[in-house]
Formats: C-alpha cells, structure tokens, sequence
C-alpha cells in the first residue's frame, strides 16, 4: 500500500497566498493526501532596522506560529484533512527544501503574481521556487477555486520521449481525479512526416505509460509557443496547466526568457511546473 501524497502550501497570509492555501486543501481532499502549511517568517523592516533583542524576536516568532496553527485548524475543520503546520524565521527557498525532505512532500502549492512587467521580467518567490526546487510546484492564481479536475492540459514546445517518464506521479493524481490529460506539442520545424512518425512513437510510449488514464495528442506547427499555449488553453478549456521549465547556462539565460515564468504570471487557471531533470 503506498502512503498518501503530502502537499505544501506556502502562505504568508495575503489573499493570493490563502486562497493557493484553499486550492491545495480541496486537492488534498480529492486525493486523501495530508497538507502542511508553511509559513517563512521574516522580520518587519521596522524591526530589523532596530535591532530587535532575542527575547522580542521570539515573540514575533511565537506569534507568527500561532496565527499559522489557528489558520490550519480551520483548513483542518472545513476540508476533513490532515494538516500540520511549520513556522520559521528563514529564507523561504531554504526552510522549504528542508521540510520537503522531512515530511517526504510531493508538491508545493503558491500563490500566483498577477501580471506586471516587473514580474515578466524578474520574476517572483513563486517563480524562483519552480525554477530550483526538485519536486512540482503548482502555482496558483488569485481566482482560482479547486472544482473537479477534469482535463488536465501538458504543453510542450517540441517533441520529447523523455518527458513521457516524468509522469508517474501526475498519473497517480490523474487517475484518482478521473481527469483527461492532453499533450499539446508546439514544434515551428515540424514536417508532415516528421509529425506522422513521432506521434506513432509518441502514442506508442504514452500506451505503455498511461494505460489506466484517458489522454489525447495534439501538435501544431507554429513559432508561437506562447500564443499557441493561450489558445489551446481555452479551445481545449483546461483545468490545470502542466509545464517543464528549460534550464539554461549563465549566457544562455540572459537572452533567453521562461515561457513557464511567462505562463506563471497572468494566467486564469493553475500552473503545474514540474522539475528538469
């Protein structure tokens, strides 16, 4: 019997953050998962500036842990969930890797930037988080209620077989939700050809991963990756999008910029990033 899933979410109490924090509690429940509520502290520029003594420090501490552990019995009282909840003055990247590996946790669940250049441009706690964690992260838009999952959307801008081996936990959740999963494929270089053998290979491979899961393929040709992802979004009216960010070299990365940090910003429904292996 494999043990239930352990989901994070991340809040700092704002409206984004709690309604993220809402989003994984109704995830939690569809899948009989635990929850633990993270909170990183971090003192009040007012307070740092005054060099705050031990003593008044441990009470802000204290404090901070004890709006946490009221927030997480209410979750607790109105889900029927297991939740557990952390309190720490850190660096929330820090403090986040060392309780995924104390609680063995799947996911992390944050809230979602709504859009500006600057978030575009620099990015965000939510995106830093999706590009160094090595578990999932789903990040989650102010708007966003947990409803029943029903298509599940994973878009990628070329063809990969080795993606495909990524998916075993997202086909555990699949299959407990009875969602449909599609695999959107952007490629601009794309031949008739080229796209006939792949996606016989590419079926051949989902077959053999996804038995038990209702799934479709789906590519285009196109030099648009983002608009394309937009679009294929709303015609297909997904639920949840699923991306793999590319990991690029100190150069690379100044010319390049992260379609899943574009995704993350700005869209209607949640984004599910999972690691680069």
């Amino acid at each position: 019997m494999t043990s239930p899933l352990t989901i994070i979410a991340a809040t700092n109490f704002s409206d984004i953050a709690n309604n993220a924090v809402a989003y994984a509690a109704g995830l939690a429940k569809a899948t009989s998962a635990k929850l633990v509520l993270f909170n990183s502290f971090s003192l009040g520029l007012h307070s740092s500036n005054a060099h705050i003594t031990a003593e008044a420090m441990q009470k802000q501490i204290e404090k901070a842990t004890e709006k946490l552990e009221i927030f997480g019995k209410e979750i607790a009282d109105l889900y029927t969930i297991e939740v557990s909840c952390f309190c720490k003055y850190s660096f929330l990247e820090d403090q986040l890797t060392s309780i995924i590996d104390d609680t063995n946790a799947e996911l992390v669940v944050m809230g979602m930037a709504e859009r500006s250049f600057e978030q575009e441009l620099l990015g965000n706690s939510t995106t830093s988080v999706i590009k160094n964690l090595n578990i999932p992260v789903l990040a989650v838009p102010k708007n966003a209620s947990f409803q029943n999952i029903q298509k599940i959307l994973y878009a990628c801008d070329t063809l990969s077989f080795s993606s495909i081996k990524r998916f075993s936990w997202l086909k555990d959740i699949v299959g407990n939700l009875g969602a449909e999963l599609e695999f959107f494929s952007v490629d601009e270089k794309i031949d008739n050809l080229k796209q006939e053998q792949g996606v016989q290979l590419l079926n051949s491979s989902l077959e053999e991963e996804f038995k038990e899961v209702k799934y479709i393929y789906k590519t285009v040709k196109s030099n648009a990756v983002i608009n394309e992802i937009k679009k294929e979004i709303k015609n297909y009216n997904a639920d949840i999008l699923v991306m793999v960010p590319q990991r690029y070299g100190f150069w690379d990365s100044l010319v390049h910029k992260s379609k899943t940090r574009i995704m993350a910003v700005g869209l209607d429904i949640p984004l599910l990033s999972f690691p680069n292996f």
